[in-house]
């Protein structure tokens, strides 16, 4: 991944990993770096950096001790999804991941059924079913979606179709992979 990007342009520096369980006293560090004078850049195996991202903090963090951040535009998935999905593309909202838990997850679908823009989320293969069927639910069947999955990889995939439709294609019982 990162590692592979840096080694090929010779940027042999010292690169540490940060996630979720180690963000706070990783961030800490990284911003303690930065106050110090060093260059810190954050880069990610997985999507764009920050965006649904244990990074976002960080970066949030280090506006609040006033140090610059600077974005260099690269892949998003969101974006990329939004451009194949053949959905109404002049408004928008990502909602990032949904909640695993089917009650907190209708309440949260139904929180956004009345915004007048096409709904993004990101969503974990082994809950794709459970999720398609509960927006079928609360959407209504003959909303149209997408399923975008893998996208810019080999086995890229963007399925668009009533949310009945989808609910069908991915059922309970579907091995689905990759990120969606």
């Amino acid at each position: 991944g990162s590692r592979v990007l840096l080694d090929r342009y010779g940027m042999g520096t010292k690169a540490a990993s940060h996630h979720a369980d180690s963000e706070a006293s990783a961030g800490a560090r990284l911003l303690d770096d930065i106050e110090a004078g060093k260059v810190v850049a954050l880069i990610t195996d997985a999507g764009t950096p920050l965006v649904s991202d244990p990074g976002g903090r960080i970066a949030m963090a280090a506006r609040e001790r006033g140090l610059k951040v600077v974005a260099i535009p690269g892949a998003s998935a969101v974006l990329t999804a939004l451009a194949m999905a053949g959905l109404p593309a002049e408004r928008f909202f990502f909602d990032g991941f949904l909640p695993a838990k089917q009650t907190q997850r209708r309440a949260r679908l139904a929180s956004l059924a009345g915004l007048d823009a096409t709904l993004i989320f990101y969503e974990a293969p082994h809950r794709l079913a459970e999720t398609v069927a509960d927006m079928a639910s609360v959407f209504g069947g003959v909303r149209m979606a997408a399923v975008c999955r893998e996208l810019t990889k080999t086995f890229e995939e963007c399925v668009r179709a009533s949310l009945t439709d989808l609910a069908a294609r991915y059922p309970q019982d579907a091995t689905v992979k990759g990120e969606i």
